[in-house]
């Protein structure tokens, strides 16, 4: 059993389902940088839940792997600081598997900070 507030990322803060991915896609609401897009949709479930998106074009599967790696290793480390209720969906733009893991979280933590401001306005 694991314990309220531990830093884990279990079944239940996954997005797993296509029809979850489209419906974020098309409802969501969508801020970018240059390296990623992240797409916030609410959801009725009272938890944030991730999905991650890397594209054929940033590599082959090795390097697409370690970025989904790194943004769920992001995600896990800074749940509590993001939006609650809501579905996040992260894409990667670019080849970003030459990004260092501080460069990425540097990156995503400036684009939670913009959608947290333009949301609450």
């Amino acid at each position: 059993m694991r314990l309220p507030g531990t830093q884990t990322f279990g079944k239940l803060e996954r997005i797993r389902k296509r029809a979850h991915f489209l419906d974020a896609h098309q409802k969501g609401v969508r801020f970018s940088s240059e390296n990623f897009v992240v797409i916030l949709h609410g959801n009725e479930l009272g938890a944030r839940r991730l999905g991650v998106t890397v594209g054929k074009k940033v590599g082959k599967a090795v390097r697409r792997n370690r970025i989904k790696r790194l943004v769920r290793e992001f995600f896990r480390l800074r749940k509590d600081k993001l939006p609650d209720s809501k579905d996040i969906v992260i894409i990667a733009r670019n080849d970003v598997s030459s990004l260092k893991y501080q460069d990425i979280c540097t990156e995503l933590e400036k684009l939670f900070e913009r959608a947290r401001t333009n949301c609450r306005a």
